[in-house]
C-alpha cells in the first residue's frame, strides 16, 4: 500500500523538516496550477516520469515554466537512448501516485530504488521549492536543501544538473 499524504508529512516532521502544505482544488497540469503560483511562495515545479529503452526510470523535476528538450534529455540524465513517458501503472507501482500528482516525494514508495531522481539546477537555485505531497489537491513548500537531505535519507540522492534549456543557457 502506498505511503499516504499524512504519512509523508509526518515523516518530514519527524525528520525536523519545516514543510508547509496548502490545500487547493485538484490541478492536473502546470497550466491549471498557474493561479496558485501567486498564492504559494517559492519555485513551482513540473515533474516528468520518464523511462529509457533499458527500462531505467527517471523522475525529473524542473521549474514549472521551463523548457525541456525530450529528444536530448537522455544525454543529460544518463539514459540509454531516448526516453518516453512512463505508463500510469508503472507510475503507481513505483511512486504510488497517479498522473497529475507526480512528485519527488513519491520516492517514499520506491522501496526497490528503481527511480533515479534528477533535479534541474535552475529549480534548485531557489530557496523554497513546491511539489504535490503525493496528491494533486495540495502543494507542499520545502527548502531546497531540505528536499535534497530528505531524498538522500530516503535512499534516493538526487542528481542536480542542468536539464532545461534555461539552466543550460545560464551555465548552471
Amino acid at each position: 500500500m502506498p505511503v499516504s499524504r499524512a504519512d509523508l508529512l509526518a515523516r518530514l516532521a519527524a525528520e525536523g523538516i519545516d514543510a508547509h502544505t496548502t490545500d487547493h482544488p485538484a490541478v492536473f497540469t502546470v497550466d491549471e496550477s498557474e493561479d496558485l503560483h501567486g498564492q504559494i511562495p517559492g519555485a513551482h515545479s513540473k515533474n516528468l516520469f520518464l523511462k529509457d529503452k533499458k527500462d531505467r526510470v527517471f523522475l525529473v523535476s524542473v521549474l514549472a515554466d521551463a523548457t525541456v528538450d525530450l529528444k536530448r534529455i537522455h544525454t543529460l540524465i544518463g539514459a540509454q537512448g531516448r526516453v518516453s513517458f512512463g505508463k500510469p501503472d508503472l507510475l503507481m507501482d513505483l511512486l504510488g501516485v497517479a498522473p497529475g500528482s507526480v512528485t519527488p516525494f513519491g520516492i517514499v514508495n520506491d522501496a526497490d530504488g528503481r527511480v533515479t531522481v534528477v533535479l534541474d539546477a535552475a529549480l534548485m537555485a531557489h530557496e523554497t521549492v513546491n511539489f504535490h505531497p503525493l496528491e494533486n489537491t495540495a502543494t507542499t513548500s520545502i527548502a531546497s536543501g531540505d528536499l535534497v537531505a530528505f531524498l538522500t535519507r530516503e535512499g534516493h540522492p538526487p542528481r542536480i544538473i542542468a536539464v532545461t534549456e534555461e539552466a543550460i543557457a545560464a551555465g548552471l
